[in-house]
């Protein structure tokens, strides 16, 4: 039996919540054990519930507080456990975009964008699930053995951080959350960060029951497309590392130790 990914929800729109909630009901290794249209109320449920993954409206006009209130509760005094925070807002400022980022946001989901629908969210989830409960059970086994470290010394707090650091800078050129390759290339750059190995594509095709060249493909396609798709500008700013390749686009051995070294020297 597949484990089961508990899921909180944040949202004070009653159309948003039933839609939600119908599209749990159709998954079989996904629950959502809470839902409340009040920051405070759904800070409280955090630390009550312990999920491992939390949709969070950032407007809460018909509920009580917003988004931005909850992650700085978050912040301020960690749970033993934090949640994967998916955003959801009609918001489009990029001010507040990055403040949700800084906040703890790992990733955020524009209600404004073409097709947008509210179990969108949920179809979001259910494709990180993996490497959201794999995560879970490594900050389980982290906790077992640093019992009597302090939260800034534990092993999930570290990890939690850098994962989120490599969500925002994959979002930042373009690549898109969809892509087979993102979870990889996620891995990869986590990987790298800790112990610099040549065999990086071989391990996480091992954890996931793939071949090594498939999942290389997946991770060099996800960079690719976003190289394609996203504007030269962003990609500029963003991407600081030179590119070699004859392709414009940076191989895949050049995108994960670029970043693997840009946030190896920031630790």
């Amino acid at each position: 039996m597949e484990e089961m990914m508990k899921v909180l929800l944040v949202e004070d729109e009653p159309e948003a919540q039933a839609a939600i909630a119908a599209a749990f009901a159709e998954k079989s290794d996904m629950r959502l054990v809470g839902v409340t249209n009040d920051s405070a109320k759904g800070t409280e449920l955090v630390y009550e519930l312990s999920p491992d993954a939390l949709i969070l409206d950032l407007e809460l006009h018909e509920g009580a507080g917003n988004g931005l209130l909850l992650l700085q509760a978050l912040r301020n005094r960690p749970p033993k456990h934090l949640p994967y925070i998916l955003i959801t807002t009609n918001n489009s400022s990029r001010l507040t975009y990055e403040s949700a980022r800084q906040l703890g946001a790992d990733f955020i989901l524009s209600k404004h964008q073409q097709g947008y629908r509210d179990a969108q969210s949920v179809e979001f989830l259910s494709m990180m699930r993996p490497i959201i409960l794999s995560q879970t059970a490594n900050a389980s086994t982290a906790n077992a053995s640093t019992a009597n470290a302090s939260p800034a010394e534990s092993r999930e707090d570290r990890e939690r951080h850098l994962v989120q650091r490599i969500h925002k800078e994959l979002d930042l050129v373009g690549i898109s959350p969809k892509a087979v390759g993102y979870t990889y290339l996620t891995e990869a750059i986590l990987l790298l960060v800790d112990s610099p190995s040549p065999n990086v594509a071989a391990q996480i095709a091992k954890k996931h029951g793939k071949t090594g060249p498939s999942v290389e493909r997946a991770m060099q396609n996800a960079i690719s497309n976003a190289w394609k798709r996203t504007p030269i500008e962003d990609l500029l700013e963003h991407y600081t590392a030179h590119i070699r390749s004859a392709k414009g686009s940076p191989t895949l051995s050049e995108f994960i130790y670029h970043y693997a070294e840009r946030i190896r020297d920031e630790m």
